[in-house]
Formats: structure tokens, sequence, C-alpha cells
């Protein structure tokens, strides 16, 4: 359904077992083909990946706006930078992935690093395309075959996908999506060819699959929830760190693992630091996401909106301050409603549970333990931001911080430049940068006495 119209979109059919098992099998084939061929080779098919996004932005995008309703200009940003991660992987994947020579009393010694096989990555609504291709591109380089199994809203993104590799030269099958509901996923993860599996989404979701690849004994990397902390010290330019932790709150209408969730405020600003706040979320509009003025579109679907709305309620009840919520929410679409609340503390839920829309949620502290304190009372740990004039300080503080990424005066976001996850419930293992490219490889040590 478009989450903006309200109006439904294609009925995409199910796989039968029997076609599920067919594409395993093609995987495989296709992964045996695929890494036999040069580094170079494979290169060339993702920068023609690279090249056919960059042709088609508006058209991919487009379908990432209508399936999941995210602001047209975000989703062309998100088409670009999966554009530009392919282009990172064909240029540092030979050096990544190349053999390692140790010294030592043998004639040689080395350690290299081979495709692990079919990789399935389970994959959430939010970034239906970047989700797939930052374990993609270094997964595919590294030799591997991809099965996705993409969620039910944006299964049209997944066949977009599917169908760019077809046509950037990649073998058939070799990213292939798996049109499947979730009782069909254990038996993906079960089956003999397939060696891994990846998951982005859910802390609940994703104990599932672990259990699941702990049972078949599958490599597995999770990618889970989070309550992102960002910090703001007395020392920080107020307003800048205004403009920056709204942006950080509004990535994707608030529909992101790593958007800011929680604000961290020293007492002696806090209450110009929220003027300041409220005054940047007005600034922000909402509306038809086609529209390229808008920043906040709807939700993706109607029981995410409701759930949002509920817990803002939840968290005013709980003692929250409501500072500030939009009042011009429109009737058509599954818009939640913007808020900022204040006084929130530990118990309440908007400090406790993921708010994934555009609710926003100030505490304040009154040094820097109990900064670190406030930041770290959270069963999630996936990023940080710390706010201050003082490079020493927010590097001493970054490194107190139980989490997988800090930024210091910036937004939180990922990069191909470098590894990507979290720790505690927001997951384990690596995506991106060099951890990330070795996440699906099998080590081999060769000694030649």
């Amino acid at each position: 359904m478009n989450p903006f119209t309200e109006q439904p979109l294609m009925n995409w059919p199910r796989l039968s077992p029997a076609d599920v098992q067919a594409r395993i099998e093609r995987a495989s084939s296709a992964q045996r083909q695929w890494s036999t061929m040069s580094m170079e080779q494979r290169s060339e098919v993702l920068q023609r990946v690279a090249s056919v996004l960059r042709d088609r932005t508006t058209l991919f995008a487009q379908r990432i706006t209508e399936e999941m309703g995210k602001p047209i200009v975000q989703a062309e940003a998100e088409i670009m930078k999966c554009a530009s991660t392919c282009d990172y992987f064909t240029v540092r994947s030979p050096t990544m992935l190349r053999d390692s020579v140790v010294e030592t009393e043998y004639s040689s010694s080395r350690i290299t690093y081979e495709a692990m096989g079919v990789v399935f990555g389970i994959m959430p609504w939010n970034f239906p395309w970047w989700q797939v291709i930052r374990f993609a591109a270094p997964a595919l380089m590294a030799g591997n075959a991809l099965l996705v199994k993409h969620a039910p809203t944006t299964f049209g993104c997944a066949a977009d996908i599917e169908a760019v590799f077809l046509e950037a030269g990649a073998p058939e099958g070799l990213v292939s999506s798996l049109v499947i509901d979730v009782d069909a996923v254990e038996s993906v993860i079960a089956h003999r060819l397939v060696r891994a599996v990846t998951f982005t989404g859910s802390t609940a979701a994703g104990a599932s699959v672990a259990s699941l690849a702990g049972r078949y004994v599958k490599k597995s990397v999770l990618e889970l929830g989070g309550s992102d902390p960002y910090i703001v010290l007395d020392d920080a330019d107020i307003e800048q760190a205004a403009k920056t932790c709204v942006t950080g709150r509004l990535i994707n209408t608030g529909q992101s693992c790593i958007a800011a969730k929680r604000f961290l405020v020293h007492r002696s600003i806090a209450s110009a630091f929220t003027d300041a706040f409220i005054a940047e979320m007005t600034t922000r509009p909402m509306g038809d996401p086609m529209d390229r003025t808008t920043a906040l579109g709807p939700l993706a679907r109607r029981d995410l909106r409701d759930m949002v709305n509920e817990q803002r309620r939840r968290a005013v009840a709980a003692g929250g301050r409501l500072m500030w919520q939009c009042d011009a929410v429109p009737d058509v679409g599954f818009f939640a409603t913007p808020a900022v609340l204040a006084d929130v503390h530990p118990g309440n839920p908007a400090f406790d549970e993921e708010i994934f829309g555009p609710v926003a949620a100030i505490s304040t502290f009154g040094n820097e333990d109990e900064a670190i304190r406030l930041a770290n009372t959270s069963v999630y740990g996936l990023g940080a931001a710390v706010f201050t004039s003082d490079s020493e300080r927010a590097d001493r503080i970054a490194r107190q911080l139980e989490v997988g990424t800090v930024h210091v005066n910036d937004v939180v976001r990922s990069d191909p430049r470098f590894p990507f996850g979290g720790v505690k419930d927001s997951g384990y293992g690596r995506e991106l940068g060099r951890e990330g490219a070795l996440e699906f490889v099998s080590t081999k040590t060769i000694i030649h006495a």
C-alpha cells in the first residue's frame, strides 16, 4: 500500500517451496561461476551496476517513495550512495581481500580469504536499496552469491535490485529476490547450500534469526535496533547542535536505526537548546513525499504510525513534558505526529524504547560522568554523537560510550570506508569497511614447510 495515498500497490505472489529450492540451487550454480572470475571481472560488473543506478536514479527513487514513503530527495540520495559504495568496493576489495603473508620459520606462510558461498540477506523496508547494497557490494566482490528476502512493503525494490544486477552482466541467479513470508525463512537458513545469513531489523527478530543460524551452524551478522544518544555539552555551539540534532532525529522521518533518539543536554544550556531545537523542527515541512520540498513523509505502514503515536502518548503519561507537537498533520497518509518531549528519564518509554518516528526526547545532565551514564543506560549500542568545542573532551567521552560508532559535532551515518555495526542488543558483526569485507569470507591458512 502506498503510505501517502493509502492506495494499494502491486500484489507480489509468494514463491512456492519448489520455487525457493530452485532459486537456491541457481544461486549456488551462479556462485561457483562467479568465484572463478577474476577480481577485475567482478569489479566490471559492480561498476556497471553503479552506472545503471546513476542513469536511473529517479526511477528507482520513485519506487522507494511509492512503497515506503521516503521523501523523494532522500530516496535519490539513497540510490546515489549505493552507486558510490559499489565504486568504493570495486577499487578497495582487491587490497582488502589479498593474501596476508606471515613471516615465520616456514618457507612460506600466508592467509587467504575465499568466498563462503551463498549468503542469505533478510532486509527491512526503511532503506530498501542501501541495506542490500551495503552488504552485497563487499560480499559479491569476495565471490559470494546473494539471496535477498526483503520486507513485503518493498518487494518492488527487491525486484529492481535483482534486475539491475542481471542487466549489469552478473550470472543469472547471483543476486536473487525471494518473495517469501517469515514462516519460510527457517527452510532457507537450514538449506545445505546456504552458508551464512545477514539480518537487519528489530532485536527480537534478530534473536530469532541468530537462534536459527546457531541451530544450523551458519555464520550470521546482525544489525539491529538503536536508541542513539546525542550528548550536547555546555561548550557546544547551541544553534548548530540543535540543527544537526534535528537532522539526526528526522532522517527518513525518524525511521532509521541510527537516527538520533535521545538528546542528553547539559542543564546550563537545556532551555536555550530546547528552544532552538523546536524552532528547527518547525522548519521541516511535512507532506507529499514526491514533493521535492518535503522533509517529513508518512511512515511506511499504518501500524507503524499507530505505534509511534501510542509511544508518544505513553511517554507523556509517564512524566515526559510535551514541549511541542505539530498541529498540521495530514489526515490522509500514515503520518505520525512530530513532537518534542522534555524531562524524559530512564523508565520513560521515550528513553527506554526505540521510537521509529519523528518524536524527540530531551534529558538533562550535570556533568560528563552523568552524561556517559545516561548514554549507556540502554540495551542498545549502535551509534552516538557528542557536541562540544573541545576535541580532546569529545574523544575522552567517545571512548567511554558503549556503541559501535561515535560522531563528533555531526550526524551519525554509515560510510563505506568505515565498519558499521553495534554492541549489546544492537547486534554483532560489521558491515562496510575492511571489517565488513571480511565478514563473509572463509579464512584459510596455507603453510609450506
